[in-house]
């Protein structure tokens, strides 16, 4: 019986000792794989989108499929991985958190790049760029920046309107006062009740949302560059979105894109 005991302890030990061998192996063979390989294994990538940003990001309420250019950038590389491409909507303020704790694998989000930015994420070649306007009632009567001096602006918490606004108080010798909320929706529809006197946001996302009471001012300022971002730490990744961004650029495909939903780049202008 003692033998028995003794030889079923010894394979126990034995066997526990293949078992935590095999996992380890595993575990190096993982952790050595690269960004895109794990992602290939996955068979999915995974974006963070806006859901709320017609041509660009949009969630239809009635179908719950994405649409815009950004979802079609987002399939296109999701396609040339030879995996699915998975969105999760995001906002200006949870973005940058559900990258941090790698819920999404990358951002294409009407991200703006900025020095700032660059020391917390990496972000791709520019794929459109963009600049900040301002969305008004037409009952307003405002014409020009300078007949907003004193005015409340609304902008989207967390984005990078409202800095843009400071610099361009300073240069036009006019001050704004501010009203930030949590989305696009939310700032129309404070628009058209007049708790705001204007909505500002770069142009290309204020197009997506006039409608015959509202016009966007035709003077617009502080240049705005979107691109992928993907968390600091994932080289590899950033690497490999870079060269898709740079490649879709100098085919025409990248342009065919922002054709399709009438986008025009502020560089082309």
């Amino acid at each position: 019986m003692k033998k028995s005991l003794k030889l079923l302890a010894t394979v126990a030990t034995v066997f526990a000792a293949l078992t935590l061998a095999a996992c380890g192996s595993s575990s190096k063979d993982t952790a050595s794989k690269s960004a895109t390989d794990k992602i290939k294994d996955k068979g999915k990538i995974v974006f963070g989108v806006k859901q709320d940003v017609p041509n660009f990001g949009y969630k239809d309420p009635k179908t719950n499929k994405f649409t815009g250019v950004e979802i079609d950038l987002a399939n296109k590389i999701a396609k040339d991985l030879g995996v699915k491409a998975e969105f999760v909507p995001v906002t200006a303020q949870t973005r940058g958190p559900l990258l941090d704790n790698q819920q999404v694998d990358a951002v294409i989000a009407t991200f703006t790049i900025t020095a700032e930015r660059q020391k917390t994420y990496n972000f791709t070649t520019p794929y459109f760029t963009d600049e900040v306007g301002f969305l008004v009632n037409k009952s307003s009567g405002f014409k020009s920046v300078t007949d907003l001096d004193g005015k409340t602006i609304g902008v989207a918490q967390s984005s990078s309107t409202k800095d843009g606004l400071e610099n361009l108080g300073k240069e036009k010798g006019i001050a704004f006062k501010y009203s930030e909320l949590p989305d696009y929706p939310t700032l129309k529809t404070a628009l058209l009740s007049s708790r705001i006197d204007a909505f500002s946001v770069d142009k290309s996302i204020l197009s997506g949302y006039v409608d015959a009471k509202t016009e966007i001012l035709g003077e617009g300022f502080a240049s705005q560059e979107y691109g992928i971002a993907t968390k600091k730490s994932n080289t590899e990744l950033a690497t490999y979105l870079d060269k898709q961004i740079k490649a879709l650029k100098s085919n025409g495909e990248l342009k065919k894109l922002t054709d399709k939903y009438k986008l025009t780049d502020a560089t082309a202008k």
